[in-house]
């Protein structure tokens, strides 16, 4: 009984500090917690210069292969290597001994033939008479014509050796075929040299204008197509130096694009003309091309306030009058460094939350500062 006593007390004691405690209580309840500050940055709509930066590789506008045509030793060289030539200039000399007798001697066939051809002729008018008295048979009167005839098909035919062996000996004297620069000769003086052989004598690049074959695949060739349709000629730059998007002073133009399409990568070749005045693009150098399709009226949304969704799609967060964050989808057509380029769906003047916004849900109140790029 005292034992039952004591812990009844006890209980009693227990319950009456418990109600003092909670009168102790914030009769303003629970504190609120402050609202999340984030960094916006107010949207434009701004006039951007829409382009395409494609891979490329520079050809040359016109080279050619100098040759032989006839055979012979290469016995004096005309050009200094690397330097700029004119078409017609004379590059090399073949030894030309042979030729040249070539056409002595075909001089002395056209003058033998026609020797022979006045002889036919005289003979062949005494026939004609000795035939009108029957002196002679019809047969050989026949034959004394056909004999003239042949003499003059001789001297058609010496002439022709005559044409041919000129141009043989022009032939020994190698021109230069266009203007341009010339590479290094592939053949020193005393060198053997084929008419048919594989191994050019040298080679003319001609380097302004220079030509830029660029790749290009996927729904972009639809665009560029129309774009090519719609303009006669693009503009084209060249990315010098891709880290801090450096331009080549001389800006060329898309003359050309393949009718067909690479089965096999699915690309299409695009071809644009540079002038060159320097040759500072030389053949078989790798560029960026950009090519300017033309321009829009877009706002530019930095691609890091961006969110992407399991489907793909893009969202953003905005901040209303009442600092309230709400979501929206954005549809690029494109990106220009770190921004995506958005033509629909933003507005002038609406506040982009570009920092802080993993810290926050559509529907919650936001602290927004300016966002600055340090």
């Amino acid at each position: 009984m005292h034992t039952f006593r004591i812990c009844l007390m006890m209980v009693f004691l227990s319950t009456t500090i418990y109600g003092c405690s909670d009168t102790t209580k914030d009769p303003q309840g629970p504190t609120q917690k402050p609202a999340q500050t984030v960094s916006i940055l107010t949207l434009e709509i701004q006039n951007v210069d829409i382009s395409m930066d494609l891979p490329g590789r520079v050809t040359p506008f016109k080279q050619s292969q100098v040759r032989p045509q006839v055979d012979g030793v290469i016995i004096k060289r005309f050009f200094e290597e690397g330097a700029q030539v004119t078409q017609g200039q004379q590059l090399y000399q073949i030894d030309d001994a042979r030729y040249s007798a070539q056409l002595n001697s075909a001089h002395a066939d056209v003058k033998s033939a026609l020797a022979n051809q006045k002889t036919m002729q005289a003979k062949a008018a005494r026939y004609k008479d000795l035939v009108s008295r029957n002196a002679v048979s019809q047969q050989e009167f026949d034959d004394v014509i056909a004999q003239n005839e042949q003499a003059n098909a001789n001297i058609s035919v010496a002439e022709a050796k005559v044409t041919v062996a000129k141009v043989n000996v022009d032939y020994t004297k190698v021109y230069a075929p266009i203007d341009g620069q010339i590479s290094r000769s592939y053949v020193t003086e005393g060198a053997l040299v084929t008419g048919n052989q594989s191994q050019q004598l040298a080679t003319i690049t001609q380097l302004n204008p220079i030509y830029v074959d660029m790749q290009e695949s996927g729904a972009a060739i639809l665009e560029l197509r129309r774009e090519m349709q719609q303009q006669e000629s693009l503009p084209v730059s060249i990315l010098v130096n891709e880290t801090n998007s450096e331009l080549y002073s001389q800006q060329g133009q898309l003359k050309f694009s393949e009718v067909t399409i690479d089965q096999s990568t699915g690309a299409i070749t695009l071809r644009a003309v540079m002038p060159n005045p320097n040759s500072i693009l030389l053949p078989g150098l790798f560029v960026t091309a950009r090519v300017h399709i033309g321009s829009k009226d877009a706002v530019l949304v930095p691609q890091r306030a961006t969110m992407r969704q399991p489907d793909g799609s893009l969202i953003i967060y905005l901040v209303d009058v009442n600092n309230v964050v709400i979501a929206k989808k954005i549809n690029p057509i494109k990106s220009i460094g770190s921004d995506y380029v958005v033509t629909e769906n933003l507005d002038s003047g609406e506040k982009l939350i570009v920092t802080g916004y993993q810290k926050v849900r559509p529907g919650a109140s936001v602290n927004a500062v300016p966002w600055t790029t340090n």
